[in-house]
């Protein structure tokens, strides 16, 4: 197979072992297997990008690293010498950090703290005390190392998330780690902040830091990284040094198949024989919070699809809590099919309103819970006898199993499986179906997509077409311009909590939506 071969070594250089090595490694799980006899190394000095679909593996080889899980069959070996761990603290002695994409920080206590947690300097003669001026000053060694300003007494709640990242790896270096892995670090990231994070990366690479990315980014997989491994179905299908690969090329060993598009063609429903302007789904006027928003004025139409564009903290995700009734607003107005909407989020379920959140794991999934029941959350009140208010459990099993299969979620994942066990694409596919059973009239989109691989993005763009196309209003928020550019009918730019643009589809421009999000001018 082209571009299956391990990078070649310079001519005159001394060879040295790879970082970490995976050799024939195989992994299953309840008797399905979900590695099989994966093998390939990552390079000292060197990034090497692990991509594949939800589900392909990726999340259990870092387990595997970490101690977390051993495997099957194989060896892993680091620095040449075999490597068995049995939890995270064979991991972080054998120089092996991660920088996950739910980050391991806490937020109530100091930056030096969350630096040394596990390691506070000692107070001199082996007195239980901490050595506070010792903790500032390693805390602003490790600091520098990653170019943030702040004083180390500062607590990590004050800072954006783009630092907190940035504070993960220096905790990392703080621990000596010579091999870093970074699971989906830029899905919470302005552009300012990946920038300022890819540039680090580079910094650590110069430094003989060998470094495995995991993104389903694959712009910046392919600009940032030296090396690739690609996963499908747990085994290696493509491997080698980056340049050997086009996106188009990565699309296709990660699906399996050619995929010429990366969103659907919409066809545009036809036109009603009455023409009349129809009442809009939802109708915002004036809506301000102090603080958050203030004076958002639009209107969502049956059948379209409406973008919400703007940099990190410009309003999106206050407005959309506000639009579902989880925060207040101070004044305006929001109606529905021409009734005003007032009340909780219940009431707004009622009114067919329903809400994707863009935190999942926290606010969308009960991830104790199984795929069933988080399925059928939203709706069982409409699968309750009365008088008694009884649960119809055959009508629930046969809803989820109409949903399931409309979704295409995974067949080796059951109904009874706790959904904390899913790929982040399957569980994805869980909160969606959850609001999709409730058949909403107006569906709120928080980063549809986000962590998300590019096969599944597809099949949720696909549903999105096919609701609206039912007549339901789609409101999409996305950090992504090319998103909104090849999914919606409308798009509307929010700046610091205003409405800054608005631009039809025949008017959608990159330059120009970036433009009125930074309130700049292109001319």
């Amino acid at each position: 197979m082209k571009g299956d071969t391990t990078p070649p070594t310079s001519g005159g250089r001394e060879t040295r072992p790879p970082a970490v090595s995976f050799e024939d490694i195989e992994k299953g799980f309840f008797g399905v297997p979900v590695l099989k006899r994966v093998r390939f190394s990552a390079q000292a000095g060197r990034i090497t990008g692990l991509v594949g679909e939800n589900g392909a593996g990726k999340s259990t080889l870092m387990n595997l690293l970490g101690g977390n899980l051993q495997p099957d069959s194989g060896q892993l070996r680091v620095n040449g010498s075999p490597y068995a761990p049995r939890g995270s603290g064979d991991a972080r002695a054998a120089g092996i950090a991660f920088v996950h994409q739910e980050l391991n920080l806490f937020p109530n206590l100091s930056i030096a703290e969350n630096l040394f947690l596990t390691e506070f300097p000692r107070a001199a003669g082996g007195l239980p005390w901490i050595d506070r001026r010792k903790l500032r000053d390693r805390a602003r060694h490790l600091l520098d190392q990653v170019d943030l300003a702040h004083d180390p007494d500062t607590p990590v709640e004050r800072l954006p998330p783009g630092e907190r990242q940035l504070l993960e790896i220096a905790r990392a270096l703080g621990a000596q780690a010579h091999l870093l892995l970074l699971d989906e670090p830029t899905t919470s990231l302005s552009v300012r902040e990946c920038a300022r994070l890819f540039d680090l990366m580079h910094r650590l690479r110069t430094r003989g830091i060998a470094m495995v990315y995991i993104s389903h980014a694959l712009g910046d997989v392919l600009n940032h990284c030296d090396d690739l491994v690609i996963l499908r179905d747990g085994e290696v299908v493509g491997r080698g040094p980056a340049a050997e690969f086009t996106q188009e090329r990565l699309v296709s060993l990660m699906v399996g198949r050619e995929l010429n598009q990366l969103y659907p063609v919409r066809t545009p429903p036809p036109v009603p024989a009455d023409s009349r302007p129809r009442e809009p789904l939802l109708d915002v006027r004036g809506i301000t919070q102090p603080g958050r928003v203030r004076d958002i004025s639009f209107r969502l139409a049956p059948g379209e699809i409406l973008g919400v564009a703007g940099l990190m903290g410009a309003g999106r995700s206050e407005l959309a809590r506000i639009l579902f009734g989880l925060d207040p607003h101070a004044s305006g107005e929001i109606r529905v099919e021409g009734r005003p909407l007032e009340g909780g989020p219940r009431r707004r379920i009622r009114e067919g309103l329903a809400f994707l959140t863009e935190d999942r794991r926290h606010e969308g999934l009960c991830l104790e819970a199984s795929v069933a029941d988080n399925l059928a959350l939203v709706t069982l009140g409409q699968h309750a006898r009365t008088p008694v208010r009884w649960l119809d459990l055959p009508g629930i099993g046969t809803a989820v199993a109409r949903i399931r299969d409309a979704l295409q979620v995974s067949t080796r994942v059951t109904d009874a499986q706790p959904v904390r066990t899913l790929s982040g694409g399957n569980q994805q596919k869980v909160v969606l179906g959850k609001w999709l059973l409730s058949e909403p009239r107006i569906l709120i989109l928080d980063e549809p997509t986000r962590g998300i691989d590019v096969g599944a993005r597809f099949e949720i763009y696909q549903w999105i077409h096919r609701l609206a196309d039912r007549g339901s209003g789609i409101l999409v928020i996305s950090s992504e311009i090319e998103e909104l550019i090849g999914l919606c009918d409308r798009i509307l730019v929010m700046r610091q909590g205003e409405l800054s643009g608005e631009f039809p589809r025949g008017e959608f421009n990159r330059e120009q939506i970036l433009a009125a999000a930074l309130h700049t001018s292109t001319s």
